[in-house]
């Protein structure tokens, strides 16, 4: 019987599969949870997969039967009917798994004066005559400029094609939404217009739909980044973008559709039509925005790591094929460096009336790529540290993405391990938040040492040629057990140790000292979720008072719908991005002893 190392993305499970169980079996085995009505025959098609990397059997006649030939050279599979050749990187598809992961969606309510881009005008027009043949945009020009004092010039192509029949059919009253000097759709009055807010994550993505006139979130959902099938982080998908035009076309295409996805689904919970969308505001780093324009990245892979835009931007929906109003505009906020993007800017608009009143503040947004920003008394200093995504649970030997089944909280007391999992189900791996708690407990009992090695206890073993901490024992789980290796806790020590020489090195460039400080701010996913005194303890955040610390969610999606919302917050966030200055941590000096003093424990 052979072995075969096997990745389960989007939930960021790793495991053995065995070379005569079917993918299905090993998944099941591995508590990722892939719908299954047909008993391993084949049959309903509900277990559909996708090979990312790697070799598998033959397609069995039930695939060639459902799958197309382009499907099935893309690597689409059943999960049922295949079987492992080699090690394997795999995608269940959305539909097919019956859990979805814990996605961060709420952050700080921050009320807002009402300034939107896009004005909505109701209109009624005299129709046209013998003594009076202006055409129809001019009629509604007319009307916009003398009645609503504004500047209207043009219209946006699709809103001609749309414009005659819908003025005829409705006897001549339209609501019409105008940005700037443009009218960039036309409706029936009385159709309030939306807004679409999306949090643009390497991750995951977060989207908010508003309607415009209120202000009000609609509805709001967040999905898997599908890019992650490509790679982890951002360097890996710059890596990836840069073996071919294709590949990096490819890597557009999949979120972009996943945009689509998402927002159909934001319409649908609202019983709305996503036509109703004039306006949107994407926020993301650096390589996420640059990929989702198909903008050059091959300049963030080297020294000085420079975008290829650092200004706004405003992009019609259509040019990047995202299927709202044909004529809205998609508003993207500045970045400040290559790797520290817009969605750091959106971050510290939403946390402005927390920060600003402050003489010191870090705020920080951990994720594969975490951004940290100093701000000393208005004056705001960004880095950028690749801690990686340990804390997503990847290159952790039982780690996974926050699902149902993941433990996220955890207690060492004594002998005994106390543990809490999402969904109040069977524990079948460690998320971000269970595996910074583990790590915590073990450093605090003293079963692992400053340096990150681990001691002697009970319930340590040696396998695999290894030391690892039984946290959940076989018996306990009725399935594998699940541990911490001596390689986990390296892989905490580097991601915790980016994180914190990121902080220090800030520090030290303003002259400050860590007891100086007195705020941080945690945004991010993974941040809204972690037991602060854990990250204190192991040393990945500062030896502060707990009541300095203050979570606040997915602040960067709370500030993209801050600017979908204010013309005055776009201005805001333009002021952050450039009063933002940047630090390469490579280039500061002595960064390499700072990061190995802060790759140590406590």
């Amino acid at each position: 019987m052979g072995y075969y190392e096997v990745e389960f993305e989007p939930v960021g499970r790793r495991g053995k599969c065995r070379d005569d169980e079917s993918v299905l079996d090993c998944a099941h085995r591995l508590g990722v949870g892939i719908v299954s009505l047909c008993g391993g025959r084949g049959k309903f098609h509900c277990c559909k997969i996708q090979i990312i990397k790697g070799s598998v059997s033959k397609p069995t006649k039930s695939e060639i039967e459902f799958f197309s030939s382009e499907e099935l050279k893309d690597g689409y599979r059943l999960a049922c009917q295949t079987y492992l050749k080699s090690n394997c990187k795999i995608k269940v598809s959305l539909e097919s798994l019956t859990t979805p992961q814990r996605l961060q969606l709420e952050g700080l309510e921050i009320g807002v004066k009402l300034n939107p881009p896009v004005k909505s005008c109701d209109i009624k027009l005299s129709p046209p005559s013998m003594v009076d043949l202006r055409s129809d945009d001019e009629r509604i020009m007319d009307e916009l400029n003398h009645q609503f004092n504004l500047s209207c010039r043009k219209f946006d192509i699709d809103v001609l094609k749309n414009m005659s029949s819908l003025l005829r059919s409705s006897r001549w009253e339209a609501r019409v939404f105008v940005r700037d000097d443009e009218v960039v759709s036309i409706s029936s009055k009385h159709s309030s217009g939306l807004g679409l807010a999306v949090d643009l994550g390497t991750t995951k993505i977060a989207g908010y739909l508003l309607d415009l006139d209120s202000g009000k979130t609609l509805s709001s959902s967040g999905v898997m980044n599908p890019q992650i099938s490509y790679g982890e982080d951002i360097v890996s998908r710059i890596t990836y973008a840069m073996e071919s035009p294709a590949k990096k076309k490819k890597l557009q295409e999949v979120v972009v559709n996943t945009l689509n996805s998402l927002t159909s689904d934001l319409c649908r919970r609202a019983n709305v039509e996503k036509e109703r969308i004039v306006e949107a505001v994407i926020v993301g780093n650096t390589v996420m925005h640059h990929l989702l324009l198909d903008l050059p990245v091959d300049q963030l892979a080297v020294s000085p790591f420079v975008p290829a835009v650092q200004n706004s931007l405003d992009v019609k929906s259509r040019d990047i094929g995202l299927n709202i109003a044909p004529g809205a505009y998609i508003h993207l906020l500045p970045n400040i460096a290559g790797f520290v993007g817009a969605d750091h800017v959106a971050m510290l608009l939403a946390t402005e009336r927390i920060w600003k009143d402050d003489d010191l503040v870090i705020a920080l947004d951990i994720g594969t790529n975490t951004e940290v920003s100093l701000i000393d008394n208005g004056d705001i200093t960004s880095v950028s540290c690749a801690s990686g995504p340990a804390f997503e649970g990847a290159h952790i030997k039982d780690g996974m993405r926050a699902t149902n089944g993941a433990i996220e909280r955890l207690q060492l007391i004594g002998d005994e391990v106390k543990y809490q999992t999402i969904g109040k189900v069977s524990p079948v791996g460690l998320c971000g938040s269970g595996i910074l708690d583990a790590i915590a407990q073990l450093y605090l009992a003293g079963v692992i040492s400053r340096d990150g090695k681990m001691n002697d206890h009970p319930r340590m073993r040696f396998h695999n040629n290894q030391k690892e901490f039984v946290l959940v024992n076989e018996k306990e789980n009725g399935s594998p057990a699940i541990t911490i290796t001596q390689k986990d806790v390296r892989e905490i020590q580097l991601a915790k140790g980016a994180i914190r020489s990121g902080i220090d090195v800030l520090l030290r460039e303003r002259g400050h000292f860590e007891q100086e400080v007195k705020k941080v701010i945690i945004a991010g996913a993974f941040g809204s979720y972690i037991n602060v005194a854990s990250a204190v303890s192991i040393g990945m955040l500062p030896p502060l008072p707990l009541n300095r610390f203050q979570q606040v969610g997915n602040a960067a999606g709370i500030g993209a719908k801050l600017a979908l919302l204010s013309t005055e917050e776009r201005f805001k966030a333009e002021a952050i991005a450039h009063r933002a200055s940047y630090i390469e941590l490579a280039a500061s000096p002595d960064f390499e002893k700072i990061f190995l003093r802060a790759t140590y424990l406590g």
